[in-house]
């Protein structure tokens, strides 16, 4: 294997799995940050962040699965008032995909890769319209999980058709799982990477050898997405994989995607409970690994909502 190994590094790839400590950092200067997900509306965000208040818990990150597409005009522009006034980033997920369409092979036993995935151009079109949608509401990141989808959307954004301060929030659901592959999400357009819930420590320095990108790591994931508790393995998630996303999912606890206010009460209780995780997983890092250093808000490079910026000559329609 040894040839093999050493054309990866000829490529600037690393050649093994190694959990070495990651150098690299956040514009400001800090190794990690907090994201609560599943955060399906505006009463769910101000609980999320009354909770934080309350558990003194720092949340840089919100993000949330359904989609702008599944938010009023009016919701939108609550939420993303919410997070600006609070200098915290919102990302919402840019839907549809397959797994919401007329997708048959998206929930067959063997077409699981299909369900995140565009189909066609028609669906091409509706997802970049709901990116389209969401920044005009003042949001500056969405949650992509489809590259046709990402390499569009970065070439609109480079041409002025999307606000050049959005970002590109890669989502779990695109499933790359090695540095090669989170390479090419790089090269495309992506400004952070959702890692796949079940990378080892050094497979996620691995990959952090290989692309400046923040990585987003749960640390506990959702049922559905392995349903791991990795809450004692921050402290060294931190270490090799900074700059890094500390995101906090939660086990034991029902799929509410599409989420809508038949599901607020539900949603607001995972969303405290969430924070609540999060303290605990804070808690552990803060006793095995207190030299770790996290940003404080506002920090540079979170995509805080831009309330008073017009995309095509409208402001939040």
């Amino acid at each position: 294997m040894r040839q093999t190994r050493e054309f990866l590094r000829s490529q600037g790839l690393p050649g093994e799995d190694a959990p070495t400590t990651s150098t690299k950092r956040f514009p400001d200067g800090a190794q990690y940050r907090v994201e609560i997900p599943s955060t399906e509306g505006p009463e769910v965000l101000e609980a999320v962040l009354a909770e934080a208040d309350a558990r003194q818990v720092v949340v840089h990150r919100i993000s949330q699965g359904s989609g702008g597409m599944l938010l009023t005009d009016a919701e939108l522009r609550s939420m993303a008032a919410t997070a600006a006034a609070r200098s915290v980033e919102l990302s919402l997920f840019a839907r549809p995909v397959a797994g919401w369409d007329t997708s048959p092979m998206a929930t067959a036993p063997g077409g699981g890769p299909v369900a995140a995935q565009a189909r066609g151009t028609e669906q091409l079109v509706h997802v970049l319209e709901d990116i389209r949608r969401t920044a005009e509401a003042g949001v500056r990141s969405v949650l992509i999980t489809d590259l046709g989808v990402l390499r569009t959307a970065a070439a609109m954004r480079s041409a002025g058709d999307l606000p050049p301060d959005l970002q590109f929030k890669i989502s779990v659901q695109m499933g790359l799982a090695n540095p090669a592959a989170v390479r090419i999400a790089e090269d495309l357009g992506a400004d952070t990477y959702n890692v796949p819930t079940d990378l080892s420590t050094g497979q996620l320095a691995a990959i952090r050898a290989a692309t400046d990108l923040p990585l987003d790591v749960y640390v506990e994931a959702p049922d559905d997405m392995g349903g791991f508790v990795r809450h004692f393995e921050i402290a060294e998630i931190v270490r090799v994989a900074a700059p890094v996303y500390v995101k906090f999912g939660l086990r034991n606890a029902p799929n509410i995607y599409p989420s809508g206010t038949h599901l607020t009460p539900t949603a607001v209780a995972l969303g405290r409970e969430r924070v609540r995780r999060a303290r605990i997983g804070l808690d552990l890092l803060h006793r095995y690994a207190p030299e770790a250093v996290a940003s404080q808000l506002a920090a540079e490079g979170l995509a805080v909502p831009q309330l008073d910026s017009t995309v095509d000559g409208q402001a939040g329609r």
